[in-house]
């Protein structure tokens, strides 16, 4: 038994710098600092803690996690969200979706366990026979697929997310113009709220947008809600490149008719997938984008 089993248990809703924001038993927030200079909380963390002065708390002990999720900037790899049940990727009809962050995401959310469904909005927009055609490769894949219209068809697409959100915990991503924030603000009306107190209790507001957020959608707080509008990539760097195909499901289905058993599925004769490319059951944007992806794995580091 750990030494810090008799303290409460808390959930971690915000973190910004070493403050973090916990979320005791009884849905009461309140500010909290880690005990010592290490630092490596993140929302979605359970965490043992104690009360400090009269507002405020002290985090002694991170609890195991179920997952990791990681993102990426040009210079670093940072861990981000935690114990995460599913994965939500809203692209859009308008903009026209990057298909690179897409594998990225999926790639991501494959090294850490979490299932993702992928949700197409804005289908009430010209266009979307395109985008459907661009997903083609992905329901092929096996994907959960949604199709929802956030701002034309409300109702309808909030009656087709609400069973699938249903005592869950989701991460939601989506680039900018995707409809996160519509989504947001339609299945959690106090949504600006819950983000004001806590800034107000952070003293950060200017932050509220590029800090991970955690939303209850329920009053029972079983159904929650994750947002990081502040990045546009996971992190994928901690993934091996011999672990990189197996990671994308439309490639692990032929690596094992690969003529070497550390084929790279670049160059190699007797490949099961390049002969897969070429016969049409792998896109051929997928298999580009493996590449550019293997190359930054295996490309020196200094």
């Amino acid at each position: 038994m750990s030494r810090h089993s008799d303290l409460d248990l808390g959930l971690v809703v915000r973190g910004h710098g070493r403050h973090y924001i916990v979320e005791d038993s009884e849905g009461q927030r309140r500010v909290c600092h880690p005990r010592g200079k290490k630092s490596d909380c993140v929302v979605g963390d359970e965490v043992r803690w104690a009360p400090s002065g009269s507002d405020e708390g002290v985090i002694e002990a991170v609890e195991p996690r179920r997952n990791l999720l990681f993102r990426q900037d040009e210079w670093k790899t940072k861990s981000f969200a935690a114990n995460v049940d599913q994965l939500l990727i809203l692209v859009a009809v308008e903009p026209v979706f990057s298909e690179s962050q897409l594998c990225r995401a999926l790639i991501a959310a494959e090294a850490a366990g979490i299932p993702s469904t992928i949700a197409l909005n804005k289908t009430d927009l010209p266009g979307s026979e395109a985008a459907r055609e661009r997903l083609a490769p992905y329901r092929a894949m096996g994907l959960n697929m949604l199709e929802i219209a956030l701002k034309g068809e409300p109702q309808a697409s909030i009656e087709q997310l609400t069973p699938w959100l249903s005592g869950k915990r989701s991460f939601v991503m989506g680039p900018s113009g995707t409809g996160k924030s519509t989504l947001i603000n339609l299945l959690i009306p106090d949504a600006k709220a819950q983000v004001g107190d806590i800034s107000q209790a952070l003293n950060s507001g200017r932050h509220t947008t590029t800090t991970t957020q955690w939303y209850w959608v329920d009053g029972e707080r079983q159904s929650a809600l994750i947002d990081s509008p502040g990045f546009q990539e996971f992190g994928v760097r901690q993934v091996e490149p011999a672990q990189l195909p197996l990671l994308m499901p439309d490639l692990r289905a032929h690596a094992d008719h690969c003529r070497f058993y550390n084929c790279t599925h670049q160059h190699e004769p007797g490949c099961g997938v390049r002969a897969a490319v070429e016969a049409g059951q792998i896109s051929a944007s997928r298999y580009r984008i493996y590449g550019e992806i293997l190359a930054e794995l295996t490309a020196k580091r200094w």
